[in-house]
């Protein structure tokens, strides 16, 4: 009797189905397997899952996500999933940390950036959403002779966001053991420089194959961060007039 496969019922005589790939031995859920395969494989092996995608976002940014868009899919955690496990962890984390963004800000400016913050933590998702889809325009407009089409941009930033919030994330952990407002406005600094840094060497690593001169792709890369950075001040000024006044 010819076996068939559990997932399209079609008839498989190999250790995987021609038809969509699925393995043919499927073992039924329990809670030493999803221990086991599904979790600790899922995240923890460095070859596919979670540590795997960060990795590659750390060590070949740019490259591995075009390389994702073009199809090399396996091996890659779902950029959706991920970007809502690290808000999740950033939520948890930030219950506990000890200084506020606001803190290490110039008096002027406090109200403004609590207000933010506050808002980021009500929302973050709200905040993805406002975040990569405006990143996705600015990269589009920047980068049109790649003739990528605006989702692969949403999809490309969203890897993006993803590197920056796991480093933004690294300095949340650091307030949460660390109180002196000096020392971590010095930090705060130089994690901005590294995200600004991150992302010019995304873009710039990502458009590397599409026939751009290296003089071009420096002045895109910057163009586009520095295209949302002034649109973020721009809103900031205008919603800080409406809400302060002059």
């Amino acid at each position: 009797m010819t076996e068939t496969c559990l997932n399209c019922d079609k008839p498989v005589t190999d250790v995987f189905c021609a038809n969509c790939g699925q393995k043919t031995s499927v073992h039924r859920y329990s809670f030493k397997h999803f221990i086991e395969h599904d979790l600790i494989h899922g995240i923890w092996h460095v070859d596919n899952g979670i540590l795997f995608t960060i990795k590659e976002l750390f060590t070949r940014p740019g490259h591995s996500v075009r390389e994702f868009i073009n199809g090399k899919r396996v091996g890659y955690f779902s950029f959706v999933t991920l970007l809502i496990l690290i808000l999740a962890i950033s939520h948890f984390l930030g219950e506990y940390a000890k200084v506020k963004l606001s803190d290490l800000m110039p008096e002027n400016s406090k109200g403004a950036v609590n207000e933010l913050q506050e808002f980021t933590k009500k929302y973050p998702k709200s905040m993805l959403l406002i975040t990569i889809p405006f990143y996705s325009i600015f990269s589009f407009l920047w980068f049109r002779k790649s003739k990528l089409n605006l989702t692969e941009h949403f999809v490309l930033n969203s890897y993006k966001t993803i590197g920056e919030s796991l480093i933004a994330l690294s300095f949340l952990i650091i307030t949460i053991f660390c109180t002196n407002v000096k020392v971590l406005t010095i930090i705060y600094s130089l994690i901005s420089i590294i995200t600004l840094a991150y992302a010019f060497w995304f873009y710039r690593q990502y458009f590397l194959a599409y026939g751009y001169s290296k003089k071009s792709l420096f002045i895109r890369s910057i163009g586009v961060v520095f295209s949302y950075i002034f649109l973020s001040i721009l809103v900031g000024v205008i919603v800080a007039k409406m809400k302060f006044g002059k």
